[in-house]
């Protein structure tokens, strides 16, 4: 039997962490600070309002159909916001703060506004971060947080629903759908007809996407996975850019101390402002 402690996790995060930059990878996901033997992390404005934007959401899912919005989430958003306001929530002034929290509000009502699949019957899965073995021979896990899981009713089937706070459409090659399908292919047992993103800064529905395939899905993460673990035995992680770049230089301001402490976060990581 495997042990999970010793095999390398991969995610969506750190993937995308380790193809900009092996450097940015090591510093976001392995560093430890010598004096707290935590981990580090930069909080920007961007970050803030996507977590704050996604708590709101996640909170409904808790609930029954009928009672999602009986607290008008308007009100959590609230809440919430006032837990990451100021430097907490990398905010440069107030003047940032209030643009960035205007932005947050208009998706909130949005989704009040046009509550569509937040209304309709959702799966939740066990775990908060879903996992499986990718592969045992090769030591790996292939985990995620999936936003939302509509449950269709006509054929007992799942559609796969990830909400988007940015201003840009995800790349087509993001290796965020396949990760999440095999997720959800692994850890619950209904098929999966659909998968979704949900751009709450602009649409008031759900977008339909090419559903992954499987086989290919798999062997690309595979192959991404195996480059991390081969890095992590070799404690090689090189930026291949001389002065660092932009994924890595961020980080390494931490490390140079060059970046203000602001507390630490529920995941006990540092957290610090550039």
């Amino acid at each position: 039997m495997k042990d999970k402690y010793s095999a390398t996790w991969i995610s969506y995060s750190s993937m995308s962490d380790y193809l900009k930059c092996p450097r940015a990878y090591f510093l976001k996901n392995l560093y430890r600070d010598p004096k707290t033997n935590h981990k580090v992390t930069l909080i920007t404005p961007s970050l803030t309002l996507g977590q704050t934007v996604h708590d709101v959401i996640e909170t409904v899912s808790l609930f029954p159909v009928e009672k999602r919005l009986d607290k008008p989430l308007t009100d959590v958003f609230e809440e919430k916001w006032k837990t990451i306001s100021g430097k907490k929530g990398g905010f440069r002034d107030a003047e940032e703060e209030e643009q960035y929290k205007k932005r947050g509000q208009s998706m909130i009502l949005r989704v009040m506004n046009n509550p569509g699949p937040v209304l309709r019957k959702a799966v939740k899965l066990r775990d908060s971060l879903s996992w499986y073995w990718l592969s045992e021979d090769d030591n790996l896990i292939l985990c995620g947080k999936i936003d939302w899981l509509e449950y269709l009713e006509a054929d007992d089937s799942i559609r796969i629903i990830d909400f988007k706070t940015g201003k840009f459409d995800e790349d087509p090659d993001s290796l965020q759908l396949p990760i999440y399908y095999l997720l959800c292919a692994n850890v619950q047992k209904r098929a999966i007809t659909g998968v979704q993103y949900w751009y709450l800064d602009k649409d008031d529905a759900p977008i339909d996407m090419a559903l992954p395939r499987y086989d290919e899905s798999e062997k690309q993460l595979l192959e991404i996975g195996k480059r991390i673990s081969l890095a992590r035995k070799l404690d090689r992680f090189v930026c291949n850019q001389k002065d660092g770049c932009q994924a890595c230089r961020p980080m390494e301001r931490i490390i140079q101390g060059k970046a203000e402490f602001v507390g630490v976060n529920d995941y006990k990581q540092d957290v610090y402002i550039l």
